[in-house]
This record gives C-alpha cells, sequence and structure tokens, in this order.
C-alpha cells in the first residue's frame, strides 16, 4: 500500500500533476509511433532539426499575440513545414542530401528563432519557449494536444500501409504510383511537424523531440516487428512520462527534463538487456562464435 501511494498520491492530489500526466500522456501515444517510423527511414535526426525549425515561427506568433497557444502553434507548423519543404526541394535540385539540408535550414531557423524573441521577451520567455512548463498546462493546452493526437492516429490508420511500403520498399510505390511517395512522405512530416507543436508547449522547442525518438529507439531493442515495436514505444512513452513527472515532484527537479531523462534510461537499458540486438545478447553470440571455433 504504501508503495501505491508513493506512485498516486503526486496525481492524486494535484491537479496539475493530473493535467500534465494526461498531456504527456497524450503526447506519448502520439508522437512515438511516429519515432519508429522516422527510425525506420533513418531520419531519427530529423525530427531534432525540425524541432528546432519551429521556433522562428513560434517566436513570431508570440511577438504577434504574446503566449498564445493558438497564434504559437499556426506560427511553428507554417514554420516546420517551410523548412521541411525547403529542404526536400533543396536536395531534389541539388546534388546535397535531405538530412544535409535539414541541418542546414534548422541552424539557421533556431538562430533566428533566439533573436525574434529577444527583441521583445526575456530571457524567462525564451526558456519557456526552448524547455517549456509542462506543470502549468491548462485545459486549452489539453485540448489542444489531445485533437493533434487524435488527428496524428487516424492519418496513421489510413496511411499505414502506405507508410510500411515507403519505409521498406519505396522503389515500389515509384514504379506503381508516380508522384504518391512525394505525397506520403510531405504528409508524414506534416505529422511530425504538427506534434513537435504540440509538444513545444509541454516540453519546449528542445525537449519534445526526446519523447518522440527515445522510445522508438529503445522498442527497436525489444522486437522486430512493427506491430509491436508501435506498441513497446508507446508504452515506453506512457512509463517514462509517468515516472519521470514523479522523479520531477520527489526530486524538485524540472518536469520536462526529468522525463526526457528518464527516457534515457530506459533507452540505456534496453540497448544493455534488449533481446533484439542488445549489449548482452551480442556479447552472448560472441562468446558462442568462440567457443564453436574453438571446438
Amino acid at each position: 500500500m504504501i508503495m501505491l501511494h508513493f506512485f498516486i498520491d503526486p496525481f492524486n492530489a494535484y491537479g496539475f500533476m493530473r493535467r500534465a500526466l494526461a498531456a504527456c500522456f497524450a503526447l506519448s501515444l502520439s508522437t512515438a509511433p511516429l519515432g519508429v517510423f522516422l527510425l525506420l527511414r533513418r531520419m531519427s535526426l530529423v525530427g531534432d532539426a525540425l524541432s528546432h525549425a519551429i521556433l522562428p515561427g513560434v517566436a513570431i506568433g508570440y511577438l504577434i499575440s504574446g503566449m498564445s497557444l493558438m497564434a504559437m502553434g499556426i506560427g511553428g507548423f507554417a514554420a516546420g513545414l517551410l523548412v521541411a519543404l525547403l529542404s526536400g526541394w533543396v536536395s531534389s535540385m541539388t546534388q546535397l542530401k535531405e538530412d544535409a539540408t535539414f541541418a542546414g535550414f534548422y541552424l539557421g531557423s533556431l538562430a533566428l528563432g533566439v533573436t525574434l524573441v529577444s527583441l521583445r521577451g526575456s530571457s524567462v520567455d525564451l526558456l519557456h519557449l526552448l524547455f517549456g512548463s509542462i506543470l502549468a498546462v491548462d485545459l486549452d493546452a489539453i485540448k489542444f494536444v489531445g485533437v493533434i493526437a487524435g488527428f496524428t492516429f487516424l492519418c496513421l490508420a489510413l496511411l499505414y500501409r502506405a507508410l510500411v511500403i515507403e519505409a521498406f520498399d519505396v522503389a515500389f510505390l515509384r514504379v506503381n504510383r508516380q508522384g504518391y511517395p512525394r505525397v506520403i512522405h510531405g504528409i508524414f512530416l506534416a505529422l511530425v511537424v504538427l506534434n513537435l507543436v504540440a509538444g513545444f508547449q509541454i516540453l519546449g522547442t528542445l525537449m519534445s523531440v526526446g519523447l518522440m525518438m527515445l522510445p522508438a529507439v529503445a522498442a527497436r531493442c525489444w522486437s522486430g516487428h512493427l506491430p509491436a515495436t508501435l506498441l513497446i514505444a508507446a508504452a515506453i512513452g506512457l512509463l517514462s512520462s509517468w515516472v519521470g513527472l514523479m522523479w520531477s515532484f520527489y526530486a524538485s527537479l524540472p518536469a520536462g527534463p526529468a522525463i526526457v531523462l528518464s527516457a534515457s534510461v530506459i533507452f540505456f537499458i534496453s540497448v544493455l538487456l534488449g533481446p533484439r540486438g542488445g549489449c548482452a545478447l551480442m556479447l552472448r553470440r560472441r562468446r558462442l562464435f568462440i567457443n564453436e571455433e574453438k571446438e
């Protein structure tokens, strides 16, 4: 009973902890599957680039309307989508790969966003945008994240087959349906940007990608089947949110970084002990190989 109270009391006693947990749960359920598909496409760092790319739009929304969630969300989505489209266009017109163009655009976007916020805001406002304020999440923010999570689920359900085929055999789509892969790729990147916009209010532009990629990478260490990987990634995201919020409550740590640190700990455990490519498995295989050679 004591352990049960330890895990439940912070959320039972304080409304702001319940609101933070609800927002993190919704965000985990929508971002973790996107992280898995980014991992399959070998675009793991693109999520990080897009999380920085939304900052100029968020800053412009902040300069126009202050701390308006809707204005900053629209501005962030427009900026992130613009960077994604420009990166794709530049990579198609030059010999640069898409990851290189993303790197160039996101660094400039990050610098521009910080500069715009500093024109009118204070260091407190800048920290709020960069690292979020999850314990200050209100009902409007929860509804905002919930709508985006529901829309993401609907799109993933409708496009699941196409996303899987594009991740494993994009040549098949190109041969059978000209132009179709670009549409799927564009919709997918739009969903990634949309979820990062939802995450910036909670975890900030620098931390929101952590809840997208860390559970996805950890899940790959436990399963090689895509449906199971998607479920494990979502479960890891939920667990990271719960543990991180409790950790921040009892240890007086900032909540956003505590959630991402919790996901990082699960990632390291998965890398060490995961049955799918974990270090322990690789060591066992090496020992078996050495023993077979001796025999």
